[in-house]
């Protein structure tokens, strides 16, 4: 009587297929999801940076509007002449 291995069987060799595919497929989804993320980070970094437009003078740290700064500058450094432009806000 002869006997087939079980590894060489017709069903095993078509779930080795499915399974490569399988992989294949996963792999790919994971690297458009990391590079999506990837891209979100970075855009968010650049959109953050962008709304801060106000530089202290005496400090250089950054503010997103100039009543931020204007507390910043009162609460940090009380005894520096508060600029011009804040004088009013």
């Amino acid at each position: 009587m002869w006997h087939r291995s079980p590894c060489c069987s017709p069903i095993h060799m078509a779930r080795g297929q499915q399974k490569l595919q399988s992989q294949q497929k996963s792999a790919e989804k994971a690297a458009k999801v990391k590079k999506q993320q990837g891209h979100s980070a970075n855009d968010q970094k650049k959109a953050a940076q962008k709304a801060l437009q106000h530089i202290c003078s005496v400090c250089k740290s950054q503010m997103p509007d100039p009543k931020t700064y204007k507390q910043h500058f009162e609460n940090k450094h009380p005894k520096a002449e508060l600029p011009d432009f804040l004088k009013n806000i």
